[in-house]
């Protein structure tokens, strides 16, 4: 009997879930956005009038942006803050946004299809939003922060 449960043992311990291989945790800036709603594409470089980042780590996700004017010229004004946890399977990565400075968005789950060559990740998904009106393609590049 002992015998049979050190198999039992060794068979089960072997077929351990794989960890994904991403290497998603860390901090992460937002250097492009591309919005594609209808017949509408709008492109965001987040490298020239605002700065966001997103830091990611084993379970949660947070997200800060604002415009580099500081505030000063109210038609470009632009804070945005959020986070919440976040699921990975293979290239799937599913944020479930908690908290939002836009409330319509708490308690949405978006998906995204991720993924990561060098210190570059891009992510590209449909976000919608019913109270909002909101379903569009959203693709983002972001790299990796270095301390």
């Amino acid at each position: 009997m002992t015998a049979c449960f050190a198999i039992s043992f060794v068979i089960l311990s072997s077929c351990e879930t794989k960890k994904n291989s991403l290497p998603l945790p860390g901090t992460w800036q937002l250097i492009s956005g591309t919005l594609i709603e209808k017949n509408d594409t709008t492109v965001t470089d987040y490298t020239k009038t605002k700065k966001f980042i997103k830091i990611i780590d084993d379970t949660h996700f947070a997200f800060l942006g604002h415009d580099l004017d500081k505030g000063r010229d109210s038609a470009n004004a632009f804070f945005s803050s959020g986070g919440g946890t976040y699921s990975l399977a293979d290239s799937t990565y599913t944020e479930h946004l908690e908290f939002c400075s836009d409330r319509a968005w708490e308690h949405s789950d978006f998906s995204f299809t991720i993924t990561i060559n060098n210190d570059t990740l891009v992510q590209k998904g449909v976000e919608k939003v019913a109270d909002k009106g909101i379903e569009r393609l959203n693709i983002e590049k972001y790299v990796r922060v270095k301390n």
